[in-house]
């Protein structure tokens, strides 16, 4: 299997990843300026509009004969994704001579599109949901959203062999088995519910692997894999069935990094090795390392308050409280606050924040658990 050299995209990255783009909400305003400055190498078509008749564009390079669709922030809260594509942008227009190979193999054999920011208005609500509170990624059969009749009829229209769906996942997840959050997690979507290992699926888990690979010389332990379970209006699920090969890259958590910054660039590099592997093979028959991956679990906690006294049917008694982070925009600003997630003993729970609070206020501390 062919893998990128570890230092060489170390290297390119630290000096020239997208620096404009920061944080964990990423808006139409903050990447429309960045498309206006791509070179001629690309070509930028506005292809629609959102509900609330936001732009949405669609950025094509690349001259081969397998396509390959991306799309990010189907979610508008799950920004990751847009970030490592304007990342990826910026190594097609200016390769180190280390990459030079792989850039010229990845445009050589694939003509490559990308769909930014599917889900604007959601962006700006910083929600899952559309402006209409619709699920972009449980409408893929009714199609009831704009957007998704956006991206439907693109995926149609180019008929891509490989499909790359960006998402972000919350910091609940770690690695089963282990006290590492699943920094980066991938899935390879069923076709049926009774999860038929296809032809097409075998192809995704392929790619999955090669990522997978490269991943693990630099952050081994913190990759998990999603569960393959069908779901029946999921985006991934039906263009699998469709016969579009569709990898779900989900971006995750890691120590202190709640502005994903750490993580895109880890997204970054698994999509340039997917690109890479996907230009690169004659064959995709390596799935079987995919099974390997450790599935993910829901046992990371962003704190844990240990010991703490709370009051239960007029009875002080003590116990843990385990918070995870959440956000919401508040007079047009992004807020991180925190929520309760769990209640009781969380001494199976993993943290990279445990606090002693047997000295703390419950009531002061001023939880959420909204």
């Amino acid at each position: 299997m062919i893998l990128i050299h570890k230092q060489h995209l170390e290297t390119w990255y630290l000096n020239n990843f997208e620096s404009k783009l920061l944080g964990r909400q990423i808006l139409f305003t903050d990447i429309d300026p960045l498309i206006n400055k791509l070179s001629s190498k690309f070509k930028k078509e506005q292809i629609g509009y959102s509900e609330n008749k936001i732009p949405i564009y669609k950025i094509s390079i690349g001259t081969g004969t397998t396509k390959i669709l991306s799309w990010s922030q189907m979610h508008g809260n799950e920004s990751t994704g847009t970030k490592a594509l304007f990342d990826l942008f910026k190594l097609f227009e200016n390769p180190s001579f280390d990459l030079e190979e792989v850039v010229n193999t990845i445009l050589n054999n694939c003509t490559l599109q990308f769909i930014l920011l599917l889900n604007p208005d959601g962006a700006i609500k910083f929600t899952r949901e559309n402006a209409n509170n619709i699920d972009l990624n449980r409408d893929a059969v009714d199609k009831t959203a704009i957007e998704s009749k956006l991206l439907r009829h693109h995926l149609d229209e180019f008929k891509p062999q490989f499909c790359f769906n960006l998402h972000d996942q919350r910091s609940i997840f770690n690695v089963e088995g282990t006290s590492n959050p699943a920094t980066i997690s991938f899935l390879a979507p069923s076709e049926d519910l009774e999860r038929t290992l296809t032809k097409g699926r075998k192809e995704t888990m392929s790619v999955i692997v090669a990522m997978n690979n490269l991943l693990q010389k630099y952050i081994p332990g913190h990759i998990g894999r999603y569960t393959d379970e069908f779901y029946p209006t999921a985006t991934g699920d039906n263009f699998q069935k469709l016969g579009y090969n569709t990898i779900l890259i989900e971006a995750g958590h890691y120590k202190n990094d709640y502005d994903r910054e750490i993580t895109r660039k880890f997204n970054f590099y698994a999509l340039v090795q997917g690109l890479y592997f996907i230009g690169a093979s004659k064959s995709f028959e390596t799935y079987k390392p995919y099974f390997e991956i450790p599935n993910n679990d829901k046992m990371f906690l962003d704190i844990i308050y240990k010991n703490i006294e709370v009051i239960e049917n007029n009875e002080t008694k003590k116990t843990d409280v385990g918070i995870q982070f959440k956000f919401k925009v508040i007079n047009g600003k992004l807020v991180r606050y925190e929520a309760i997630e769990q209640i009781g003993d969380l001494s199976k729970y993993y943290s990279d924040n445990v606090v002693n609070a047997e000295k703390l206020n419950f009531n002061e501390l001023k939880l959420s658990n909204s």
